[in-house]
C-alpha cells in the first residue's frame, strides 16, 4: 500500500513548518483545508521542500479529484507550495495561531509531538471549519522543522450564540495584540521592527497597505515597510515631505492626534492638495495614527484599505494599541542603534587608523569589544615608530569595560606615544606612564601636595599601595563592598592598567620587553613548540607611581611567531590561564604550516583566534563557564621572509632556539630560566638528561650572579633529528674572570660546579670574548656516557 493512497483515502494532508523562517510547505489537501487556491508546483517565496523525511514525492499515480468540502485541484504526492508566515496567519484564527506557535516552540525545545485543533477563517476572520494538526520535530542539514498531518474535523451541529461570537472576536484581538507585542519586543533593529509592522495581519480588518513615516529635523520620510525596496513608483511622492505639508501624515505629527478618512470623498475634502497622488494608488479608506513616546511624536503610521472603512470604536482602539507598541519598539531600537553608532565610532578613533606594519617583520593585529552592549572597552594595541629607527609595539588593558575605561585608554595611549617619541627606553616609558595614570584627576601624585610633603618631613608613613588583582582574575569587577571614598565625597573611581611594551629591531630580531602586570607573550618555535616566555615585570600602571619595570631581551628567530594578547583572549568562555593557553595552542596547530612555528597565513591565524572565542555559548567552555565576556586585543609578529632568510642561513640546522636574560638584581628569575629550558625540552626522550641540563643551567646562572656584577644572558639551541638531537646551552656575562677548579672540603657550600659539569655534560667549556666570557655545555640526546671534546 502506498502512503499517498492512504492519505488520499483518509483525506489527510501534509504540512512542514520551518522554525528558522516561519514558512510552511503544504500539499494540495492541506492547501484546500486552509482555503488556499492551489496550482501544481507553485511556491510563493522559496524553493519547494520535501514534506516527508525520507524524500519528496511518492510513487502513487497522480490524478485530479474533487473531495467533499475541498476546492478542486490536482492531487499529487509531488504537488507542494510554500506559504509565508503572514499568509498563514490570515487563514487561522489568531488565538489558535498564538497557541500553535507556543506549542511548536515548546515541541522543538523538548523534542515532543504537537497536537492542536485550529479554526480556519475566511477573509472576514469568520471560522469556516476546524482542522486537527499533529506534527513532530525533525532536523535536516542543521535546520529544525516540524512535519506532520492535517485532517478536517466534522462540522459540529451546535451553533454559537451572538454573545459567544463576540467573545470569540475579542479573544482573537487579545491574542493578536499579545503576539504583536511579543514580536515588537523581540525585534533587535529598526529594520526588524519595520518588517514586523509590514507583515501585520489585523483581525477583523483587511488592510491593503501599511506604511511608517519618520519625523526628523522637521521632515517626514517614508521608512517602512522595509520590504518595499526599491520603493514603488506610486509611493515616490511620499518619500520625503515637510512637516508643514497639506498631508494626513503631516497633520498627525503636528497635532499628535489620529486622522481617520473612511472614504475617498473624505480624503478629497480634507486634503485636496494631496488627493491627486493618493487617488492614483487606489486605496479607498485610510487611518493615520501618531507614533508617540513620552509625549514626543516620532512619526506617523498609515493603514490603508481597499474598500471604504467604518472605523468603529473597537477598530480605533485596536489600531491605537498597535501604534503605541510600534512607537515604543522604534524608539528602543533607534536609541540602541544610535548608541552602537556612537560607541563604534569612538572605538575606531581610539585605535590605529592605519593597518600596522613594521619593515622587516610581518604583523597582524585585532581588537574585539566584549559585546555587552556599548562596544567600547579598555583594551588596545598600538604600533609606534621610534626616533632610533626601531618600532614600539604596545598592547594593554585598562580596568573596566565601559566608556570611562575607553576614555582612560585613549589618554594612556597618547601618553605612551609621547614618551616613546622622546626616545625613552621601554622601562622608562612604562614608569612615566604609570605615574601619569596615577595622576589623572590627582595632581598631587605628579608633584606632591603640601600635606604629603609636610607628612614626609615629619616622618609620616607612606600611604598604603593598593593590591593589584590576582593573576588570572578578570579585571573591572568589584570583589567586595564598593569604595565610597571619603565620607560625603564621590566614590573613588581610580583605574589601573596592564601593559606590555616591546621595542622591536627587525634587523637582529631582538625584542626589548617591559611588562606592567600583563600576561607574558607566547612564542611558537620553528618546529611548532609553544613556549610562554617569562619576562620581568612590575605592578600594573597606576598602582604605585614609583614602580620600576625591568627590561627583558627576547630574540625572534626565523620561523618563529610571537603572540601578545590581553587576558580576554586567554580566559574567554570561562577558561583559566592554563586551559586558555591550551585552547590557543590547539588553534595554532590547525593553522600552522605543517609542523613549523610559522602559520600559513598570519592574518588567517588572527582570524582563527578570534573565531575560536566567538563560538556559541557552551562550546569548548572552560571550567569557569559562567564568567562573562571580556574585550580582546592581540598582536602577532613574525620575521619577514626576506629578512628571515639571511638569519636562517646562520642558524641552519637549529630546530629550536631560545634566549633569556637574568638581571643581577633578579635572582628569582633563575627559576623562570629553568622552566624555559624544561619547556624547550618537553619531548626530549631522556628525562635524566633534562634534569641534568636544568641543574647545570641553574649552576651557571648562580655563578654569574654571585661572582660577577653584570647580568646573565642564556642562549639554548637544539638541533638535529629527534632521538639524536644536540643541545647546546650558553651563559654569557661581561666579567673577564674565568672559572677555575677548586677542591672543596666536606663542609664547603660551593666549589663543586665544574665537577658537576664534568659529570653531567657531554662536553663543556669557557670561551673568552671581547667583553666578558661565555660558559657553555653540550649533550646529545640518548647518549649516557660523557664524550668530552
Amino acid at each position: 500500500m502506498h502512503t499517498e493512497e492512504v492519505l488520499k483515502a483518509t483525506r489527510t494532508g501534509l504540512w512542514r513548518w520551518d522554525s528558522a523562517t516561519g514558512t510552511s510547505t503544504v500539499d494540495v489537501r492541506t492547501a484546500a483545508l486552509l482555503g488556499v487556491p492551489f496550482r501544481q508546483g507553485e511556491a510563493t517565496d522559496r524553493a519547494e521542500r520535501s514534506l516527508t523525511v525520507a524524500g519528496p514525492g511518492s510513487d502513487a499515480p497522480s490524478d485530479t479529484a474533487t473531495e467533499p468540502g475541498l476546492a478542486p485541484g490536482p492531487v499529487s504526492g509531488e504537488g507542494t507550495m510554500t506559504l509565508a508566515e503572514p499568509f498563514i496567519r490570515t487563514r487561522i484564527h489568531f488565538a489558535d495561531y498564538v497557541e500553535l506557535t507556543a506549542a511548536a516552540n515548546l515541541a522543538l525545545s523538548e523534542w515532543t509531538v504537537v497536537e492542536s485543533v485550529l479554526r480556519v477563517v475566511d477573509e472576514n476572520s469568520e471560522p469556516v471549519r476546524s482542522i486537527r494538526l499533529r506534527m513532530t520535530p525533525v532536523e535536516e542539514k542543521g535546520t529544525l522543522s516540524l512535519i506532520g498531518t492535517v485532517s478536517q474535523i466534522p462540522d459540529q451541529p451546535a451553533t454559537e450564540s451572538p454573545s459567544q461570537v463576540g467573545e470569540g472576536r475579542q479573544h482573537n484581538r487579545e491574542a493578536f495584540l499579545l503576539h504583536t507585542g511579543r514580536a515588537f519586543a523581540e525585534a533587535r533593529t529598526t529594520a526588524e521592527v519595520l518588517r514586523v509592522a509590514g507583515s501585520l495581519v489585523i483581525p477583523g480588518l483587511k488592510p491593503r497597505a501599511l506604511a511608517v513615516f519618520s519625523l526628523e529635523r522637521g521632515r517626514l520620510t517614508l521608512v517602512g515597510p522595509a520590504a518595499q525596496r526599491p520603493v514603488p513608483r506610486h509611493l515616490l511622492p511620499y518619500m520625503d515631505m515637510p512637516a508643514e505639508a497639506d498631508h494626513p501624515a503631516a497633520v498627525v505629527v503636528r497635532t499628535g492626534r489620529p486622522v481617520y478618512l473612511p472614504a475617498p470623498e473624505d480624503y478629497r475634502r480634507e486634503f485636496p492638495d494631496a488627493w491627486p497622488e493618493a487617488e492614483r494608488i487606489g486605496n479607498r479608506g485610510w487611518a493615520w495614527l501618531p507614533l508617540t513616546v513620552s509625549r514626543r511624536v516620532l512619526g506617523a503610521w498609515m493603514v490603508a484599505f481597499p474598500e471604504p472603512m467604518e472605523f468603529t470604536r473597537e477598530a480605533r482602539a485596536l489600531l491605537t494599541s498597535i501604534a503605541r507598541m510600534l512607537a515604543q519598539a522604534l524608539s528602543r531600537t533607534s536609541m540602541h542603534e544610535m548608541e552602537l553608532q556612537l560607541s563604534s565610532g569612538l572605538q575606531r578613533t581610539l585605535r590605529p587608523t592605519r593597518k600596522p606594519g613594521i619593515e622587516g617583520m610581518k604583523l597582524a593585529a585585532r581588537y574585539v569589544p566584549s559585546g555587552d552592549g556599548l562596544e567600547v572597552g579598555g583594551d588596545w594595541y598600538d604600533v609606534i615608530p621610534l626616533p632610533s629607527g626601531r618600532t614600539a609595539l604596545v598592547i594593554g588593558d585598562v580596568q573596566g569595560h565601559d566608556v570611562r575605561a575607553a576614555g582612560i585608554m585613549a589618554q594612556l595611549r597618547i601618553a605612551l606615544r609621547a614618551y616613546a617619541a622622546e626616545g625613552h627606553r621601554p622601562d622608562a616609558v612604562l614608569a612615566r606612564a604609570s605615574r601619569y595614570l596615577a595622576g589623572i584627576g590627582r595632581p598631587e601624585v605628579m608633584t606632591g601636595s603640601e600635606d604629603e610633603r609636610a607628612g614626609s618631613a615629619a616622618g609620616a608613613p607612606e600611604p598604603a599601595v593598593p593590591e593589584p588583582p590576582p593573576a588570572g582574575e578578570p579585571d573591572g569587577e568589584p570583589t567586595g563592598e564598593p569604595d565610597d571614598g571619603a565620607a560625603g565625597g564621590p566614590p573613588d573611581d581610580d583605574r589601573f592598567a596592564t601593559c606590555l611594551y616591546m621595542e622591536a629591531d627587525p634587523v637582529t630580531g631582538t625584542l626589548d620587553v617591559a611588562r606592567a602586570g600583563h600576561p607574558d607573550p607566547a612564542i611558537w618555535l620553528a618546529d611548532g613548540t609553544m613556549l610562554i616566555r617569562a619576562t620581568a615585570g612590575g605592578l600594573p600602571l597606576g598602582v604605585a607611581p614609583g614602580t620600576e619595570y625591568p627590561t627583558t631581551r627576547l630574540v625572534l628567530e626565523p620561523g618563529e611567531t610571537l603572540l601578545a594578547c590581553t587576558d580576554g583572549l586567554i580566559e574567554i568562555g570561562g577558561h583559566t590561564m592554563d586551559t586558555g593557553w591550551r585552547r590557543i595552542r590547539t588553534v595554532f596547530k590547525e593553522q600552522s604550516a605543517g609542523d613549523t612555528g610559522t602559520p600559513a597565513d598570519l592574518e588567517g591565524f588572527a582570524d582563527a583566534l578570534i573565531g575560536s572565542v566567538q563560538q556559541p555559548p557552551g562550546e569548548n567552555a572552560g571550567p569557569l563557564e559562567d564568567r562573562r565576556a571580556d574585550d580582546i586585543a592581540l598582536l602577532l609578529i613574525t620575521l619577514d621572509p626576506a629578512y628571515a632568510a639571511e638569519r636562517a642561513a646562520a642558524a641552519s640546522g637549529v630546530s629550536r632556539r631560545t634566549t633569556f636574560t637574568v638581571a643581577q638584581a633578579e635572582p628569582d628569575r633563575i627559576g623562570e630560566a629553568r622552566h624555559q629550558l624544561q619547556g624547550m625540552l618537553f619531548d626530549w626522550e631522556s628525562e635524566d638528561q633534562i634534569d641534568g641540563a636544568v641543574l647545570m643551567l641553574s649552576e651557571m646562572l648562580t655563578n654569574v650572579l654571585v661572582h660577577t656584577e653584570g647580568d646573565a644572558v642564556v642562549v639554548a639551541e637544539a638541533s638535529g633529528k629527534r632521538g639524536a638531537r644536540l643541545l647546546r646551552v650558553e651563559v654569557s656575562d661581561t666579567s673577564d674572570a674565568l672559572p677555575h677548579r677548586r677542591t672543596p672540603g666536606e663542609l664547603a657550600s660551593s666549589g663543586r660546579g665544574l665537577m658537576m659539569m664534568e659529570m653531567l655534560a657531554g662536553s663543556w667549556g669557557v670561551d673568552p670574548r671581547g667583553e666578558g666570557k661565555s660558559i657553555w655545555f653540550e649533550m646529545r640526546e640518548n647518549v649516557a656516557t660523557p664524550a668530552w671534546a
